[in-house]
């Protein structure tokens, strides 16, 4: 199949790439980046239009382009391919897809919550999207993103969330508009904090429940601590270890909540 070929690095749609890396370019434009086949035929599945493909058939086989019949493609260079791609070893395609709007609170009224999964002001985007992606396995309704400064669509959190992160069910809030909205739906607030007075175990997450994680350095501040139903600790028997990596810990708290739900 031949495909319109792009063979300058000064192209618009090169440039465009290599804008959408940045957050900023992401809100200007309404649009993203993928360099996967996976997180592709993900974000597809969920209803994402994609705008247009950069293909690289040093690369990649045209047999990567099967999930997307009716895109514009381009054919590009290696070295461009390089140029935009976003890590060293490229997989040969880049992929531009048109943003869905932010969700907040109106639509998170309109869902059916049982289970939450929040997170607040979290920094690195491997740990938001492996807690995407265990929030997924684990059967979590919802995910409230709170007090968030960076995007959803930053490459890192894509990657590694393997496109949990293109579900319909992440929502955008504050603080002060998460614990109203818990409190007004009668949702349980665990907190994971290292202080907590009881283990994630005398916690019963069969009740209707929002788990809030903090950052690793400074935890859940204190309007949280003061609003919680529980403060919630994960024991630990080990000689060094005081405290988990925040994706780590918000698996554990997960699939606590998944086995009292479904396997005891």
């Amino acid at each position: 199949m031949a495909f319109e070929q792009i063979t300058s690095l000064q192209n618009t749609k090169v440039k465009l790439v290599n804008r959408l890396r940045s957050k900023r370019g992401r809100e200007q434009e309404g649009l993203f980046v993928i360099d996967y086949e996976r997180d592709l035929e993900r974000a597809i599945q969920q209803g994402y239009e994609v705008e247009f493909i950069l293909y690289c058939p040093a690369i990649a086989d045209e047999s990567i382009l099967e999930s997307t019949p009716d895109t514009s493609i381009y054919e590009v260079s290696q070295q461009i391919m390089d140029k935009v791609g976003y890590r060293e070893n490229s997989t040969g395609i880049v992929a531009i897809l048109r943003s869905k709007p932010i969700k907040g609170l109106t639509e998170l009224q309109q869902a059916t919550v049982q289970h939450a999964l929040g997170f607040v002001d979290l920094q690195k985007p491997g740990n938001i999207g492996a807690l995407l992606r265990t929030a997924d396995a684990t059967g979590f309704d919802a995910i409230l993103m709170v007090d968030m400064s960076l995007d959803l669509y930053n490459p890192n959190i894509i990657r590694s969330s393997t496109g949990a992160c293109f579900l319909d069910n992440i929502y955008q809030l504050d603080t002060p508009t998460t614990i109203n909205y818990c409190q007004s739906n009668q949702l349980q607030i665990v907190a994971a904090y290292v202080d907590g007075d009881k283990t994630l175990y005398d916690v019963n997450f069969r009740q209707k429940t929002a788990i809030m994680l903090g950052t690793e350095d400074k935890g859940l501040n204190q309007q949280w601590v003061d609003n919680c139903d529980h403060l919630v600790n994960i024991p630990m028997d080990g000689r060094i270890s005081d405290s988990l990596n925040v994706s780590v810990s918000g698996a554990i708290f997960m699939y606590e909540a998944l086995r009292q739900r479904n396997y005891s």
